[in-house]
């Protein structure tokens, strides 16, 4: 098996990683290449750390870089800290920046424009964020003291075009959720994770709090039939933002 690109994941809340690029994730490693997580959320100490951890360790992807910003709607998250939504851009770019120049990966993968499916404030702020500190990561006059500058050479979203919303459409609308996908031209690269769709579920699974819980997505595919949730969560798309679009849709994420 080839070597693949060096990955870091650039998320806003622990389960992110693993619902929207597990199985890239999973993928990347067992082909030997080197990948990691920067969770923008949640404090070292909180609830959810050790279940993020856990899930790391299914997806061979490091131990956590927590950000440790408080959750824009779960107080508990990093209580006494700045929402993310409300730190100083330039902070929140400095920081991630540093993970960056540490890491030095191939490709960076983040959050989608929309936020996802749902729109949650922290995605939408954790996908500017990712624009900016990659951009600022290859510039050594940006944020000196964290680190040498470093360029990775691609950027990708995780997003979820119309045509591949499928089931999670009535799950979600069910659960009271709203459901934004983007047009089908706007998908450059479609991965079926399938043959690493069991390390996917069990890193998804490792959120505990969230399976036990009715509205969170962890806990919506728990209590589906496993073909449906096969069916939902065995292809992952993104969109190259950096350098720009590619024509065609490759099998995988390229540099």
């Amino acid at each position: 098996m080839p070597v693949l690109p060096s990955l870091l994941a650039v998320f806003a809340h622990p389960d992110d990683e693993s619902l929207l690029a597990g199985g890239v994730l999973a993928q990347h490693h067992a082909a030997g290449a080197r990948t990691a997580v920067v969770t923008a959320t949640w404090a070292p100490d909180s609830r959810r750390a050790p279940e993020l951890a856990d899930a790391l360790a299914v997806l061979g992807a490091g131990t956590p870089r927590l950000l440790g910003y408080n959750d824009a709607r779960d107080p508990e998250a990093a209580p006494g800290r700045p929402r993310l939504v409300d730190a100083p851009l330039d902070e929140a770019v400095g920081r991630l920046v540093a993970h960056i120049r540490d890491f030095r990966p191939d490709i960076v993968i983040g959050h989608d424009a929309l936020g996802q499916l749902t729109g949650h404030p922290d995605h939408v702020r954790a996908h500017q964020i990712t624009l900016l500190a990659v951009e600022a990561a290859g510039l050594a006059h940006m944020h000196p003291d964290a680190g040498p500058p470093w360029q990775p050479a691609a950027l990708y979203a995780a997003t979820h075009p119309e045509s591949g919303v499928g089931l999670l459409r009535p799950l979600l609308e069910g659960a009271g959720k709203a459901v934004l996908s983007v047009p089908d031209t706007y998908v450059t690269t479609s991965v079926d994770v399938t043959p690493w769709a069991d390390i996917k579920w069990r890193a998804i699974l490792a959120n505990r709090g969230e399976v036990a819980r009715e509205r969170p997505l962890p806990g919506i595919l728990a209590r589906l039939p496993e073909g449906d949730r096969i069916q939902i969560i065995q292809t992952e798309y993104f969109t190259r933002l950096i350098p720009g679009p590619m024509k065609g849709d490759p099998a995988q994420l390229t540099t």
